[in-house]
């Protein structure tokens, strides 16, 4: 399933329910029905193997040890073309200054995710179920030589992370290969050479699209369908100057707070909440 936004949801829905393994490249599946995906996958035997770097660092680094003795996982965050920047200097950004990504190059909806770090808000959620964790047990650190993909904490201290060149052609093979292991076609670490390691909490002040993140993590049911469609539309409108850089969180958080929250909805109370949430955010004016 690679299939941007929730136009992935039904072909994901399809192949979960068939019992196939299915490597999910699409985060915005679990994002709106994380618990009836996986519950469905339970029913059926279906595998999913991510292809999102994080969850496929956090899923390798999984298999060290049991789900119980899991403490935290810490998901990495590059940070974004506007890393390092304040919130004064961010708010005038054009949405050309925001498509240029320091590390990745990808489409230009997901290239502004990571400009407001939405995309690591949408990694949280994804997860939180995933992997069958509570929302206090996911951490994101900014790292922006985007080598550390992510790492695991067990109960007795130790981190176990997976490390590779900033390159996607590994995580989409090992989500092909799973459960063995191909010979590499991405480049390899290369520990001849100095590596220079760096780690710093993101700054929620600055980026406040992460903090909703966790807060529709913690809270689950409908609102990962809202924040997903309310910051598709969003983005849509700030690529069309028609919206300020933060006014993509602020309209997001609004819809959200103004949505009729259901805690165990159907996907039909799903899809009605994304249809919903599209409407509001096309009106929504700052």
């Amino acid at each position: 399933g690679a299939i941007v936004g929730a136009a992935g949801l039904a072909s994901s829905y399809a192949a979960v329910k068939a019992g196939k393994r299915v490597a999910i490249a699409n985060k915005e599946t679990l994002v709106v029905a994380g618990p009836i995906i996986m519950e469905l996958a339970h029913k059926s035997g279906s595998e999913l193997i991510p292809v999102d770097s994080e969850h496929s660092a956090i899923f390798q680094a999984l298999l060290a040890g049991n789900h119980g003795d899991v403490a935290k996982i810490v998901l990495t965050s590059s940070g974004g073309p506007f890393r390092g920047l304040s919130r004064k200097e961010i708010a005038s950004k054009t949405p050309e200054q925001a498509l240029k990504h320091p590390t990745w190059d990808m489409g230009p909806k997901i290239t502004i995710d990571s400009a407001t770090l939405m995309n690591k808000a949408l990694e949280v959620i994804e997860a939180r179920w995933l992997f069958n964790l509570q929302a206090e047990q996911i951490e994101v650190v900014v790292h922006p030589q985007s080598i550390v993909h992510s790492f695991v904490e067990y109960r007795d201290g130790s981190v176990i992370a997976q490390l590779s060149p900033p390159d996607m052609r590994l995580p989409i093979q090992y989500a092909l290969s799973y459960p063995q292991r191909w010979e590499a076609v991405a480049p390899r670490l290369d520990f001849k050479t100095a590596q220079h390691l760096d780690f710093s909490p993101p700054d929620l002040a600055t980026f406040p699209a992460l903090k909703l993140g966790f807060d529709v993590a913690k809270q689950g049911g409908t609102s990962g369908s809202v924040l997903n469609a309310a910051n598709e539309i969003a983005v849509s409108r700030y690529l069309q100057n028609e919206l300020s850089f933060y006014d993509i969180e602020r309209v997001c958080r609004e819809v959200l707070s103004a949505h009729e929250f259901i805690a165990s909805p159907t996907l039909d109370e799903l899809v009605a909440l994304d249809d919903w949430a599209r409407k509001e955010t096309t009106l929504w004016q700052p």
